[in-house]
């Protein structure tokens, strides 16, 4: 017996009507739930705040503002200055985002810009996600005992032949900036990927199509229609990269060297905000974890920066590619 196609749509429950009492009910409930998740949210974060402020509190009045220039840690002085934290935080960061952004944007071009088959692209993507599947202690140990022995002779010689630029200026003598960054990198490359990917998706395809018939070539496409068009997205896979970047702890603090020390070379030791508080928390005495406190605070000032000039970034971004700037 033939199957009429079009049988479920001439059924009364498929034509569409005016919502119901019951369609309004359910969309004040679904209303309700939201807000009151996002209000949690922020009750959450501001209680946060709150806690750590307080503890933070001693250290913030008797250090004030010297506690952020200065360059000593030294608990037996009571000597306490994170200058060199924040200068780790946002160094190897600011690496990071460089190598993880490109090669993160770049594989968002790869796998939806037509380059191979849609499903060989999924099972692409799925590895690329499962890269933020793997524990931070993981990447840690991965990075001490092979990406820093296959660093060195790049390093040695990269110093030996241009150690007059000061980014090569010192040897690479175990831990230290660059194969912190280089393995920070690895670690965001999933999150700039996956949002990347989205971003390109949610782009019509008439608009490539569009760009297309007016002649260009793929890369013409891709560089001066499709990049442009998904720019807001990309720019808010890159704030979230850099953000996981300046939080992230225990590879950090495995990896990085942990020296008190501010320095432009990428193979010199240096440390950062989180690392600092994962490694000298457990031992800490009452006044250095007031001090800590004071750096978790300054830490979370550090992000929150980042995320609204983010923001503005990208919602610059959107108005100009709407031609409202």
């Amino acid at each position: 017996m033939a199957v009429n196609p079009f049988q479920h749509a001439d059924s009364a429950s498929s034509v569409s009507g005016p919502p119901s009492g019951g369609d309004y009910l359910a969309d004040s409930i679904f209303r309700i739930i939201a807000l009151s998740c996002a209000a949690l949210i922020v009750v959450l974060i501001l209680y946060i705040l709150w806690e750590i402020g307080g503890l933070a509190f001693p250290a913030m009045a008797q250090h004030g503002l010297s506690f952020v220039s200065g360059t000593t840690w030294n608990v037996g002085t009571q000597e306490f200055g994170v200058l060199p934290e924040i200068w780790g935080t946002l160094y190897s960061s600011f690496l990071a985002l460089i190598l993880g952004g490109t090669f993160g944007v770049a594989i968002a071009i790869f796998l939806t810009q037509d380059f191979i088959h849609a499903r060989l692209a999924a099972v692409f993507r799925t590895i690329v996600e499962l890269l933020a599947a793997i524990p931070s202690v993981v990447y840690g140990l991965w990075g001490i005992y092979v990406v820093i022995p296959m660093l060195r002779p790049v390093a040695e010689w990269l110093h030996s032949e241009l150690g007059f630029i000061p980014i090569f200026g010192t040897e690479l003598s175990g831990p230290g900036m660059a194969p912190a960054a280089l393995v920070l990198a690895i670690m965001i490359l999933p999150t700039v990927a996956a949002i990347t990917v989205d971003a390109f998706r949610r782009i019509p395809y008439k608009v490539k199509e569009a760009a297309y018939g007016m002649g260009t070539t793929r890369w013409e496409a891709i560089l001066k229609v499709m990049l442009p068009t998904a720019s807001s997205g990309i720019l808010a896979a890159l704030v979230l990269g850099f953000g996981r970047a300046l939080g992230e702890t225990m590879a950090l603090a495995m990896l990085i060297g942990n020296s008190n020390q501010i320095n432009l070379s990428l193979f010199a030791p240096a440390n950062t905000l989180a690392s600092l508080l994962a490694s000298s928390f457990p031992e800490a005495g009452q006044i250095e974890v007031q001090a800590l406190m004071y750096a978790a605070v300054v830490l979370l000032l550090i992000t929150l920066i980042v995320n609204i000039v983010g923001l503005g970034i990208q919602q610059y971004t959107v108005r100009k590619f709407e031609g409202k700037a």
